[in-house]
């Protein structure tokens, strides 16, 4: 299948690279890459679906050798959330924003290895802070050899990505030191809490722009930066993966309560036994505080002892068949859809449709 609209950018963005360059374990890696739900339209494009499966594999081998250490320690944590596996959804989408415009700029996969770099960095810190005992369906860092080992890994991921970043020019330094800086704030404020004068899910609503926004925003913006994008593509990816980065994490607030297992890999209810705020319950206490019985009586089974498989079962049930829960899955969609609208800028083909596809697809997995 080929393009049907835009022919000047077709035959412009792809950049497919020459078969003479691709080496075997690239091509190896490439023919096993399955893509991530709602990027179906990449894979029925002729051009665009070998096009983007072997950068991906590039970054793939990319990755590894970034995170590379001679000191055994040191390699080994820093393979172990790589080895893990990822669904790459941040360097997928710096590739995808590189094809609409010239793809063949070998700083694009560069660009895509630092937001993933960046990603797992937060994550090793994150598992700290949550006390999280698995990543992946592997035990997390910091089970293996301690919380300071972990964080000392993070940082070290942190380090990298900033070497590799530095080397793309002073506009993605600072694209990539603003959005550092969020999601230190994004955490931060999630571990303070909002104040007696916030609003609680408005709070939310930022800590998660900050924490998952951003770093989605910068991934499809540093992609149309290296390679060659005007300032309008730019900012249509900031404002797209700012809002399909809340819609993710909504949809996974959602998918805590769904029981859908198979689709997040989380055991339903795994937040509400952490005590990690989500928005159903964020909801259900705001339902709670404007006199709601019902929500009252959820909310008792919620911040009750949950450390029973039964008692969590039972709250989990109780808080799924709440409007709460209702609720906060059409939010969800309304960030999906407002993610959607935001792409209007962009010229129409297989880049648009893949990207709108995907906002959808992070919502419809928790319906």
């Amino acid at each position: 299948m080929t393009h049907s609209a835009d022919t000047s950018w077709t035959s412009a963005g792809h950049g497919v690279p020459d078969a003479a360059e691709v080496d075997t374990s690239t091509s190896q890696i490439a023919a096993a890459l399955n893509l991530p739900d709602g990027f179906a339209r990449i894979s029925e494009d002729d051009d665009l679906g070998p096009a983007v499966s072997t950068s991906l594999a590039r970054v793939e081998r990319q990755l590894r050798e970034a995170i590379a250490n001679s000191d055994p320690l040191a390699d080994a944590t820093s393979r172990h959330l790589v080895e893990a596996g990822g669904k790459r959804i941040r360097p997928l989408l710096t590739i995808l924003a590189s094809h609409l415009a010239d793809a063949s700029q070998p700083a694009v996969s560069q660009a895509a290895v630092v937001v993933e770099l960046t990603h797992l960095a937060t994550l090793y810190h994150d598992d700290v802070m949550d006390s999280a005992p698995y990543r992946r369906g592997a035990p997390t860092a910091h089970e293996v050899w301690g919380n300071s080992v972990a964080i000392l890994t993070g940082d070290l991921l942190f380090a990298r990505a900033s070497i590799l970043v530095s080397e793309l020019g002073a506009e993605a330094l600072g694209i990539q030191a603003r959005t550092f800086e969020r999601l230190c704030l994004g955490q931060l404020h999630e571990t303070v809490g909002p104040s007696e004068s916030d609003d609680a899910v408005e709070h939310y609503l930022s800590v998660i722009a900050d924490k998952t926004g951003s770093l989605v925003a910068a991934s499809g913006q540093l992609g149309a930066l290296m390679a060659g994008a005007d300032e309008k593509i730019m900012k249509t990816m900031v404002s797209y993966g700012e809002k399909v980065g809340v819609a993710f994490q909504l949809a996974d607030d959602v998918i805590d309560v769904t029981g859908l297992k198979n689709v997040s890999g989380k055991t339903p209810g795994t937040d509400l036994r952490e005590g990690v705020p989500t928005l159903p319950v964020l909801l259900l206490r705001k339902a709670a505080d404007d006199g709601d019985q019902s929500a009252a009586d959820v909310l008792t089974m919620v911040d009750g002892d949950l450390a029973a498989d039964e008692a969590l079962a039972a709250a989990v049930t109780a808080l799924r068949e709440h409007p709460a829960t209702a609720e906060a899955w059409e939010v969800a969609q309304q960030w999906a859809d407002d993610a959607v609208a935001s792409l209007g800028p962009l010229p129409e083909g297989a880049v648009k449709e893949a990207l709108a596809g995907f906002a959808q697809a992070v919502v419809v997995r928790s319906s």
